[in-house]
């Protein structure tokens, strides 16, 4: 799939913005503080309805603005697709080919990214909570049954550990809790069972690569550490086991086990790279994640995904970042920001589209 256009109305620093893309790399070149992270908090945005940076909606709105205004159109091998994304202080509207979407977990899929960040070089050694996000957003994009699993079951662990301290403090009955323990195992179940499929399907993915990275020299294993024994019939297993502990989770008024509560964890020639990897392991480990990502979705939805790189390539030493521009080269469509290509000389970069900003305006050179 391919951004070909898009337009940015009162979005944070942006007043007015229209833009035409580049099928293969478009590169943001600009000084820091200027608006290029922005676009592409724009663009995902636009596939996820949420920021991956802002706490709160209204940060996505330009200063004395009512609403921000995100519109694209996504070619696909078959056709094209207008999306849109309205922010306000009434919340979010999200329309699909000009179709407003009841639900978000409707509109999220039909545009797929992966981002890379700065911060995602820290994914391995960073807190279990980052590495849940990073699980659940790539999930999320190519199901969205999960998605749906998924906000029941934030919906429902918040009810229980409501009511966990409401027996902690005022006593009670505790049949409504057996009850939501009973609605937790369903779903809990649902979540742990896809987890482990999917990383499953990462991890092949990600060894292979990281094997070319490292030149045959290092095999990358990936570990899902789920809190539940999984089973055959784990709704029951899972119950049985919500039931063992049900004193010292009111006891502690949190539930003490779930996939709120999952990690994960990575060996490299059966070494503990969270302990004992060196930096550029752990660097080359989180690289091979991401790359392995892009495959993953294709091979789920049958279209590449859009891939922004943040300011990630001058994190990079050169081989690494050979690596990662020959693996997208004239495959997936590309947005990186930085604040000079001099030094890069990859002909992927050469080729690319450019797009100078400063304070908010856009300037394009091909």
């Amino acid at each position: 799939m391919k951004l070909k256009h898009l337009d940015l109305t009162h979005f944070r620093n942006y007043d007015k913005v229209s833009l035409d893309f580049h099928d293969e790399v478009n590169v943001l070149i600009g000084s820091n503080a200027q608006g290029k992270t922005n676009l592409l908090e724009a663009i995902y945005c636009l596939a996820l309805a949420k920021s991956h940076r802002a706490t709160q909606d209204k940060e996505l709105i330009q200063w004395q603005a009512d609403f921000a205004l995100i519109e694209g159109e996504l070619e696909y091998r078959y056709g094209t697709m207008p999306l849109s994304l309205q922010i306000s202080a009434k919340g979010k509207k999200a329309k699909a080919n000009h179709l407003e979407q009841s639900k978000l977990t409707q509109y999220v899929g039909h545009m797929n990214v992966v981002l890379f960040a700065p911060e995602d070089l820290s994914l391995v050694k960073g807190s279990p909570q980052v590495r849940r996000r990073f699980i659940d957003i790539e999930i999320g994009q190519i199901s969205a049954v999960y998605l749906n699993d998924l906000s029941n079951y934030q919906r429902i662990l918040k009810q229980k550990n409501h009511y966990l301290k409401q027996l902690k403090s005022a006593g009670g009955d505790r049949t409504m809790l057996e009850v939501l323990n009973q609605q937790f195992a369903e779903y809990a179940a649902k979540l742990t069972l896809r987890r482990q499929q999917f990383i499953a399907q990462l991890e092949e993915k990600a060894n292979e690569i990281h094997r070319g990275i490292t030149k045959d020299k290092e095999n990358l294993k990936i570990h899902y550490d789920a809190s539940l024994k999984i089973t055959e019939d784990m709704v029951e297993e899972t119950y049985n086991q919500l039931s063992a502990v049900m004193d010292r989770e009111i006891d502690r008024m949190t539930s003490l086990y779930g996939p709120h509560r999952d990690d994960l964890s990575f060996t490299i020639n059966d070494i503990d790279v969270q302990t004992y990897g060196s930096q550029g392991q752990q660097r080359t480990t989180a690289l091979s994640m991401k790359l392995a990502e892009i495959e993953l979705i294709n091979e789920e939805v049958g279209e590449y995904p859009i891939l922004l790189l943040d300011d990630v390539l001058s994190e990079l030493d050169d081989s690494r970042q050979t690596h990662l521009l020959s693996t997208i080269q004239h495959k997936v469509q590309t947005f990186v920001t930085t604040t000079s290509v001099d030094g890069i000389e990859h002909e992927t970069i050469q080729e690319a589209k450019l797009f100078f900003v400063d304070q908010g305006s856009i300037t394009n050179k091909e």
